[in-house]
């Protein structure tokens, strides 16, 4: 089974794609989708829908999970984060994928064994799970965590 794990942002999001076999996981692939912050927002969610709909054709994935949106202190950006969101659960779901989604805690308690981890954590343990994995970036790290997490509900 083909996983892609996205991790939705505006500026950029993250995605991830890994193969899971029984209890096997391998990367296949991740990545980051970047938008221009000075062009008009919708011109930015419609570079975010194609760039991600190039990613779903090229991987074929039987399944998606998205990280859920967490309220930022400015409105605003919360606002922008859940737009963004918006296009990668339509890209996935106009796919025909099954899209699951999970809160940042429990993804990170999925791979660290701990809601709390830092970032530099999960990193570390990514390189753990899928060893010689070259990660494009944070956004694609926390898009592959995304990934594993969703493979391992899937097992419970």
């Amino acid at each position: 089974m083909i996983i892609i794990g996205l991790d939705p942002g505006l500026g950029t999001t993250g995605w991830g794609i890994i193969a899971k076999s029984g209890n096997r996981l391998s990367h296949i692939a991740n990545g980051q989708v970047r938008t221009d912050p000075q062009a008009p927002l919708p011109e930015r969610l419609v570079t975010l829908d194609r760039e991600l709909t190039d990613v779903i054709l090229a991987h074929r994935p039987d399944s998606g999970a998205v990280e859920e949106v967490f309220v930022n202190a400015n409105p605003q950006s919360t606002l922008k984060l859940g737009q963004a969101r918006g296009v990668c659960l339509l890209a996935l779901a106009r796919a025909g994928l099954p899209v699951s989604e999970y809160a940042t805690r429990l993804v990170k308690k999925a791979i660290v064994g701990t809601g709390a981890a830092e970032k530099a954590q999960v990193q570390a343990m990514l390189k753990v799970l899928l060893p010689g994995v070259k990660l494009a970036g944070a956004d694609a790290a926390d898009a592959l965590a995304v990934a594993i997490a969703h493979a391992h509900m899937m097992r419970a």
